[in-house]
């Protein structure tokens, strides 16, 4: 690494995750997802993870090459069955409450060439199997981040006129500075940040707005919101009323839509990198809160493999908000991984809503949710069509309209 202090940032990065991401309480259990190319960092984690209480910290290693050869050569039965220890093993990290910490840094194109088919059912199965620390996490019962880390072949495809080292160096940098781990108290930085984003999710909830109405050229969508509906910004709280950071970075407020009244057109702005693949140019039509219709310049088969993972994902289940100016933004860098890019952009979600979106949601059934407006998938996919061009008007229950955004910018 040619990075001035390389090593003490990526030790400073460590300990902001353990103690700003998930907050790690004594005697809480930890559990990390990385992968292999990234042990230095996994160690430094686990280091951090142990001196602030952890009982233990499980580290569930990745490994890119392995993982294409099993979705290529896995017979058929086991694509569609998990063991029942990996279904036990979710069932202990929820019943315990481990903080979970995942770290992204796999190749974007990971996957790319492989029978999307098989890619699909997989992720369906283990979507399903694993259900039990979905829900967990989507309900907030535990506290849980996810961040990113320079590998290789990201690096490379986010700055492909560098090659090994130096793209690696680069992306470390943009990764660095987006978390703030540039600036001299990265954890005092992230406080501020948090109450400047929570000022916004307050004005927002106080507004308690009807609908939301996205204008820009490729996009004009209404979207209802539910009665008591409720926007986030930076923090959350866990079960127990721990503090923690979902995502690191993070320049977003967001809620969930109400399912039922989506109606409209909305276009991407970014591509967005899944399963392995990037899709590209996205174009979704909605009405009465399901996609009618849905292309894509590249990537459209596995987009329509997305929406058919079961009746939830015709539908969104989040709704954010970020302005033009974020840091992310104007980078100018295209990251290709959702992470990043929802922070330079507004954005949606295909699939599943956060059930503490709602005043009561975390204690309401799936039916109850439904009856709400909350959308239910066992999948969560955002996809960015912000841009410096759109505007935004909060619709009022008595039909008043008042401006949120305006050319790409809070209004």
């Amino acid at each position: 690494m040619t990075i001035p202090n390389f090593k003490e940032k990526l030790q400073k990065y460590a300990e902001l995750i353990v103690k700003i991401g998930v907050n790690v309480q004594p005697n809480q259990p930890v559990v990390l997802y990385i992968n292999v190319e990234q042990q230095e960092l996994a160690h430094l984690i686990v280091k951090e993870a142990y001196a602030a209480g952890a009982s233990e910290v499980m580290v569930k290693w990745s490994d890119t090459f392995t993982s294409r050869q099993f979705l290529e050569f896995a017979n058929q039965e086991r694509l569609e069955n998990i063991p029942d220890y990996l279904v036990k093993e979710a069932e202990y990290i929820a019943d315990n409450k481990a903080a979970r910490i995942s770290v992204i840094s796999e190749d974007p194109d990971a996957f790319n060439g492989l029978d999307h088919n098989r890619v699909s059912t997989f992720q369906k199965a283990n979507g399903k199997a694993l259900n039990v620390v979905r829900k967990a996490t989507q309900n907030n019962d535990l506290s849980w981040t996810v961040v990113g880390a320079a590998g290789v072949k990201w690096a490379e495809k986010v700055f492909p006129d560098l090659k090994g080292d130096a793209a690696v160096d680069k992306l470390w940098e943009e990764i660095f500075k987006t978390t703030r781990i540039d600036q001299e108290d990265p954890i005092a930085a992230w406080k501020k940040h948090d109450e400047t984003l929570r000022t916004k999710a307050d004005w927002l909830n106080k507004e308690q707005f009807k609908a939301l109405h996205y204008i820009s050229p490729i996009t004009d969508i209404t979207v209802g919101l539910p009665k008591n509906h409720i926007w986030e910004g930076a923090g959350s709280y866990n079960a127990a009323g721990i503090e923690f950071m979902a995502n690191m970075p993070t320049e977003e407020v967001f809620t969930a839509p109400d399912a039922r009244h989506i109606d409209g057109y909305v276009g991407s702005t970014k591509p967005l990198s899944y399963a392995g693949n990037i899709i590209e140019n996205m174009h979704f039509e909605f009405e009465n809160g399901k996609v009618t219709k849905v292309t894509a310049d590249k990537g459209q088969n596995i987009l329509e493999e997305l929406i058919k993972t079961d009746d939830g994902a015709t539908s969104l289940g989040e709704v954010s908000l970020v302005p033009d100016p974020s840091p992310i933004s104007q980078s100018g860098i295209t990251f290709f991984n959702t992470l990043f890019d929802e922070n330079a952009s507004n954005h949606m979600a295909l699939g599943a809503a956060y059930p503490f979106s709602i005043q009561g949601g975390t204690k309401m059934s799936d039916e109850e949710l439904r009856e709400h407006g909350i959308n239910i998938s066992q999948t969560h996919v955002d996809f960015m069509m912000g841009s410096a061009d759109m505007d935004i008007d909060g619709i009022k229950e008595d039909g008043t309209v008042i401006p949120i955004f305006r050319k790409g910018d809070w209004a």
